[in-house]
């Protein structure tokens, strides 16, 4: 099993004491020995193989949040401040949340509800919104809607279509769009046109770039503040990260 390899070893080093001399200098029968003795010892305790993966794993955490950390700083200026994205809760908030998010996500739309909670309750959070369609030809549609909608009527109506858009159970084809447009009070026509402008393909190219820089390919992703949070994560958990931000 390729997945144990890295923790039998580290579990092996637990009996290497009892081998005479280094390595380089083990006859064949030395390691021959060696290995029916490791072997006899993790049969006999078995929870060893998972509290050395439980070590290996702890550390390959805590190298990602460090790399996580360095990516993070090395593109500050990008994550919180492009000037594209939507942004969003309390401006002046002591701590700025970014979510990378794709409409067609079904964990992006778990999400939602729980990031405007959490934003509407604390009232004290700087939310930014980054485009990041990955899922389709139905995914960069919608985007494309929301950009051109920010653009074009500024960032209350924005909002307003990024929640239709999230809700939205049909298709998000050209008609669809056309006419969450007429409901939301938008110039239908005008948005439509923009979807397909150099103006609206820059911002879901920069957002795609930067998406690569820090190693993201899935949604939602956050960024509060100097920690990257991959995946979705309950309301309690948000609050947390949230709390622990503040702490510095």
């Amino acid at each position: 099993m390729p997945f144990l390899k890295p923790a039998f070893l580290t579990a092996a080093l637990l009996v290497a004491g009892a081998l005479p001399g280094h390595a380089e200098e083990m006859t064949d029968a030395d390691r021959q020995a060696f290995r029916a003795e490791v072997r006899a010892y993790l049969l006999e305790n078995p929870e060893v193989l998972m509290e050395a993966i439980a070590i290996l794993e702890d550390r390959q955490a805590s190298v990602a949040a460090a790399k996580d950390i360095e990516m993070l700083a090395a593109n500050k200026s990008a994550i919180f401040d492009d000037g594209h994205s939507w942004v969003g809760g309390n401006p002046d908030g002591d701590v700025t949340i970014v979510e990378f998010m794709d409409y067609r996500c079904s964990y992006c739309r778990k999400a939602w509800t729980e990031v405007d909670e959490l934003v509407s309750s604390d009232g004290n959070i700087r939310l930014i919104i980054k485009e990041f369609p990955i899922l389709g030809a139905a995914s960069d549609m919608s985007s494309r809607f929301a950009i051109a909608t920010l653009q074009l009527a500024g960032p209350e109506a924005y909002k307003r279509a990024h929640d239709a858009l999230v809700t939205l159970r049909s298709e998000a084809t050209q008609p669809a769009l056309e006419r969450l447009a007429g409901d939301l009070g938008l110039d239908a026509k005008a948005i439509i046109a923009r979807m397909a402008s150099p103006e609206v393909t820059a911002v879901i190219q920069a957002n795609h770039a930067l998406a690569t820089t820090l190693d993201i390919s899935g949604t939602p992703t956050f960024v509060v503040e100097g920690t990257m949070l991959r995946g979705y994560l309950p309301l309690e958990d948000m609050r947390d990260v949230v709390r622990d931000a503040r702490k510095g």
